[in-house]
């Protein structure tokens, strides 16, 4: 870490004592307005960087964790957290009085050296910056078989775009089962997925990348959760969802998009996106 990182993570650590009163948080003074000063303070840190300040536009990081209900002193396990980006916002928020666990994929030989170094890379950000984000738990999961944490630990789990690929791999229903386990009595799943229009065929919603809210819904409730309420907060009318390439084809991928009609692709966004939370009984 240079000299110039380390001066901003140390700013960013004062700012937040000052924004917690200089006193650590218990259950009793984490309150909503004093979580959204901390998240305010994190989401405008200097450390963020410019391209993933410029998605909050489309994921809007603050209107979700609160829906959700995240809390500094929370035990909260994120899945498959790839590059960092809802990293870098919720694992300061825990580091004085609560815990932050990454679940990464476990990786076999046979797996794309892209998601080794990725892997690798987002191994790295965690240990170089032990003033932003504290001693975060990595804990490495098999998708057939999934543990997360020991039974009832955790107080949420968050996910952000994950279930197209658990279905394409046919992992979903093992996913949940492990999210339910992983949760304690009243812990909260909370989910966000590119949206697909009602009654899409379970393969065209693989192809294309964009899930139903039934299938989530399903899939969350056969494993035992409650829905306990959906939002809007990621929506996004402008997407027609029938783009060639799915939703890749979208920001911020743009994948397979000629140059021609990569402005039109620009104006619509990130693609429209499902906010639910669910609760274990």
């Amino acid at each position: 870490m240079n000299k110039k990182t380390s001066s901003l993570i140390g700013c960013l650590a004062a700012t937040l004592l000052i924004a917690a009163g200089l006193a650590p948080y218990t259950s009793k003074n984490a309150q909503a307005h004093d979580v959204q000063v901390l998240l305010d303070t994190i989401i405008q840190g200097p450390y963020r960087l410019e391209a993933n300040r410029a998605r909050d536009q489309f994921r809007h990081p603050k209107e979700t964790l609160l829906f959700f209900g995240l809390q500094p002193q929370m035990t909260v396990v994120e899945i498959s957290p790839a590059n960092g980006w809802y990293t870098e916002i919720i694992a300061p928020l825990l580091k004085q009085n609560g815990r932050y666990c990454a679940a990464v994929l476990a990786l076999t030989d046979d797996m794309p050296e892209a998601m080794k170094r990725r892997d690798a890379a987002y191994r790295q950000m965690l240990k170089a910056a032990p003033e932003l984000y504290g001693e975060p738990t990595i804990k490495t999961y098999d998708p057939a078989a999934p543990v997360f944490a020991p039974e009832g630990a955790a107080d949420l789990v968050v996910t952000f775009r994950n279930v197209h690929n658990w279905a394409k791999a046919g992992h979903t229903q093992a996913m949940f089962k492990g999210f339910f386990q992983a949760l304690r009595p009243g812990g909260v799943l909370g989910l966000v997925e590119h949206r697909a229009k009602p009654d899409t065929p379970l393969s065209k919603q693989i192809e294309s990348g964009y899930m139903t809210e039934q299938f989530v819904i399903e899939a969350a409730a056969a494993a035992g959760f409650r829905l306990d309420r959906s939002s809007e907060i990621n929506s996004n009318p402008l997407d027609t969802k029938d783009h060639p390439g799915g939703v890749w084809n979208l920001l911020p991928n743009l994948r397979g998009v000629a140059e021609s009609d990569k402005p039109k692709y620009r104006a619509i966004g990130e693609s429209d996106r499902m906010t639910l939370r669910f609760v274990k009984p």
